[in-house]
């Protein structure tokens, strides 16, 4: 927190506020895919936890996020309750065992995260030259 005016301490600004809860959602983040590796992890969760991430990287969406707000808050209210359901159905010493691993883990700073950026690029990359391959087969086939 910095120092106002008057020598007291402000607030933090709302960017500070916004950094602390993207920490905090990367750690919890990572903390759930730690705890889905531990054995001792129910495989209903798993399955969850399987569904959540994916719905959440899916361009398919319930409500396409195109049509203004309602688009979007199928994201902010569908993947947070998964996670919220996720951090019920598994086992809290799990959990803290994962959230501990997880504050040791190296940040992106540390370009741990590099190999798996390479392969979501990778995939993305492949899609884009599958459907320009697509879209020019149609073309000459019109010509």
């Amino acid at each position: 927190m910095g120092k106002n005016k008057a020598g007291g301490t402000s607030r933090p600004s709302l960017l500070d506020r916004w950094r602390q809860r993207a920490d905090g959602l990367r750690l919890e983040t990572v903390s759930l895919a730690l705890a889905l590796r531990d054995r001792r992890t129910p495989w209903y969760a798993k399955i969850l936890a399987r569904l959540v991430v994916a719905y959440a990287l899916s361009p398919v969406d319930l409500i396409p996020d195109f049509i203004p707000v309602l688009g979007l808050l199928d994201d902010l209210l569908l993947v947070p309750l998964g996670i919220a359901a996720l951090l019920r159905l598994i086992p809290a010493e799990v959990m803290a065992g994962a959230r501990q691993a997880a504050r040791q883990a190296p940040g992106p700073e540390s370009g741990a995260g590099r190999p798996g950026l390479a392969m979501v690029i990778f995939v993305w990359l492949a899609v884009l030259a599958l459907v320009v391959t697509f879209v020019l087969h149609l073309l000459r086939r019109l010509a």
